[in-house]
């Protein structure tokens, strides 16, 4: 048996309870607060016996008053409904079951203080006058609400009272939100006292229902080993789990061995671990994470390489999940006892040892990890430098803790050379590293990381280049940046691992167009041209509107020289004119006075079938035009007296 095999220590017979206050004490407001507030006038009492004389009331007023009560609860009246409650428990008269536990669920669940204290003293009475109306529904009803109010007080008070009076609610009832309750109040001591008293009545009653369970057990066992420090109550509540019958688990074995680790009992360590074994536990994780816990907490840093060494021994090199939590214990101690060096050596050693692939689960990566989330960066530097300057080789998981600092804390340019430190020695970078890096490093304008970050990660050539592509152009352009949106293309466009496309170049055009950067724009088209990508309809109608801004009108005529024997009327195979290309070239050819362009634009327009608006053409050629006469180009330019003769008909100005 599990006693046997670790212990051999005579049963000893569970002292009783101290005597349990009457329910006055119960109903004082500190149980319910953290300050005695006083209630107001217009608050009752909870005290169900303030006035000891009893009063008589007829069959007909009992059946009236539960009436009362009955209504008043379906309304939610809830002064009213304790009022009849209070004056039928006066007179030694109960509501009826279903109508009592109606009551107690209602206060229950308001979430107020005072009806809070109100059900209580409903249960209390109840468990002292009249159990048998009490349903054990109506008790888990209360402690949950007790539970979020955060009352461990009258929670204990409770259990303890249906202790006094022999009200034995089975343990599965309340047992656990006890726990919960306790727990979330700071500390199990309270419940480990009533674990004892309650497994007295279960063990010396025989009354199977109110045994605890392994969670309870091991409750009161963490309250023995982690708060109280006791080898003798934590003894205690093995043997009771021994009588029980109830079989340990990795968390027993893990309060105990911290425990011994924190007294300093190898023995007993050596024993529980062999116990380990004939249970058939062959994942230890629990029990080492415990036992570093309390070699930090003792102040025993050389006992805490030595276990979590020897954990991945145990485990064959395969990567033990100590936690966050003990990570950060372990970092804090050696901190703080200017271990560096010791910290720095155990992530060495446990390297050598290590055999698994994944990075964030490497004893480097937790204590790295953990530096960073206490705020010690630099520590973590620290720690990093010690071990290069050993000339030892890293892991990845040493690193990538310290780069999601950087990226959080948007320090790029760091980022930026650390990443070459990685990438030197051999280490390669995931993609979804590499695109956090990067936005972080567009999202600070830092620019030129952004672009070395790129260029490491190309040269992997591994990793899917896409998101973080999209995002340095998408940046540069919200920036204003076109020229280096066109250096950043220049460099990828022939890295068959970088999809440039048509669009990419029209980003460019149309931020240079937009800043006025007009020569830019222009040689930037030609080397579009080039490379051998296409212009399509957007990347002419940027280049029209930065010509028209700067009243370039002769660059505009070029264009269409250019456009017009590409134009289809599918698009596939050359330019497609829509609505918005067509109104471009006709107002920039019509300010510029190119009418014979004009009007083969408007030939074109007839084929594909396009509607275009005159009047804004009209409006064009009066604002520029109104004193041009035809009498003046006939003696100069016949060809373009013509033109312009043909615009004023399709435009209705000869009228």
């Amino acid at each position: 048996m599990w006693k046997t095999a670790l212990y051999s220590i005579p049963r000893r017979s569970f002292s009783s309870a101290p005597e349990i206050p009457t329910l006055y004490s119960f109903l004082q407001p500190s149980l319910f607060a953290l300050k005695r507030t006083p209630l107001s006038s217009s608050q009752e009492s909870t005290d169900l016996r303030q006035n000891p004389t009893p009063q008589t009331l007829t069959p007909d007023r009992v059946a009236a008053v539960e009436t009362t009560l009955h209504k008043s609860l379906l309304t939610s009246d809830t002064d009213e409904a304790w009022k009849s409650f209070k004056l039928l428990t006066r007179s030694s008269a109960f509501p009826c079951k279903s109508l009592t536990n109606s009551l107690i669920a209602h206060l229950s669940s308001i979430g107020d203080v005072h009806n809070l204290k109100r059900a209580f003293a409903s249960v209390v009475f109840v468990i002292e006058k009249k159990p048998e109306l009490l349903e054990f529904e109506s008790v888990k009803t209360l402690l949950a609400s007790m539970k979020c109010a955060n009352t461990a007080a009258p929670a204990l008070s409770l259990i303890k009272c249906m202790f006094k009076n022999r009200c034995f609610v089975p343990f599965s009832v309340w047992g656990n939100e006890l726990v919960d309750i306790c727990r979330q109040s700071g500390s199990l001591i309270p419940f480990l006292r009533v674990f004892e008293e309650n497994c007295r009545i279960a063990l010396d009653e025989r009354l199977d229902f109110m045994k605890p369970d392994l969670i309870a057990c091991n409750a009161a066992l963490e309250g023995c080993c982690h708060e109280l420090e006791s080898v003798m109550d934590a003894e205690k509540v093995v043997e009771t789990m021994s009588l029980l019958n109830l079989r340990p688990d990795e968390a027993s074995f893990g309060a105990l061995a911290y425990l011994y680790a924190l007294k300093g009992l190898e023995q007993k360590i050596m024993e529980l671990e062999g116990l380990m074994g004939s249970f058939g536990f062959a994942c230890k994780s629990f029990f080492f994470a415990n036992l570093v816990g309390a070699y930090v907490n003792s102040g025993n840093f050389a006992a805490v390489s030595r276990t979590m060494l020897r954990s991945l021994k145990d485990e064959r090199g395969a990567h033990v999940n100590f936690g966050e939590r003990t990570y950060m214990e372990v970092v804090k101690g050696f901190v703080q006892s200017g271990n560096l060096k010791e910290l720095s050596a155990l992530i060495v050693d446990a390297q050598n040892l290590e055999s698994s692939s994944e990075v964030d689960g490497s004893i480097g990566f937790g204590i790295i990890n953990a530096c960073v989330n206490i705020g010690r960066l630099d520590k973590a530097h620290s720690i990093l430098n010690e071990i290069n300057s050993q000339g030892v080789p890293l892991g990845l998981g040493v690193y990538l803790p310290i780069l999601k600092a950087y990226q959080k804390e948007h320090r790029t340019a760091e980022a930026t050379q650390l990443i070459m430190d990685i990438s030197s020695s051999g280490l390669q970078l995931d993609a979804e590293s590499y695109d956090a890096l990067i936005e972080a490093s567009m999202s600070s304008q830092d620019f030129q990381s952004a672009f070395a970050l790129f260029r490491s990660m190309r040269e992997t050539r591994k990793s899917d280049t896409r998101a973080s592509y999209l995002t340095i152009m998408t940046g540069l352009m919200e920036n204003h940046r076109p020229e280096l949106m066109a250096a950043f293309l220049d460099e990828v466009v022939e890295d068959p691992l970088v999809e440039v496309g048509t669009h990419d170049w029209n980003s460019i055009i149309h931020a240079f167009c937009k800043a006025g950067r007009l020569e830019d724009a222009r040689r930037t088209f030609r080397r579009m041209k080039f490379l051998q990508f296409e212009p399509n309809e957007q990347t002419f109608l940027s280049l029209i509107n930065g010509y028209v801004s700067a009243e370039r009108y002769f660059c505009v005529l070029m264009l269409w020289h250019e456009v017009k024997w590409k134009v289809t009327t599918d698009g596939e195979r050359g330019i497609k004119l829509d609505s918005n290309l067509v109104d471009a070239f006709l107002y920039a050819l019509v300010k510029g006075g190119f009418f014979d362009s004009v009007m083969q634009v408007v030939e074109k327009t007839k084929d594909t079938k396009i509607f275009v608006d005159k009047w804004k053409y009209k409006q064009a050629f009066m604002e520029t035009h109104k004193k041009l006469k035809v009498a003046k180009l006939r003696k100069r330019n016949y060809r373009k007296m013509e033109s312009l003769i043909a615009f004023k008909n399709w435009a209705g100005l000869n009228a």
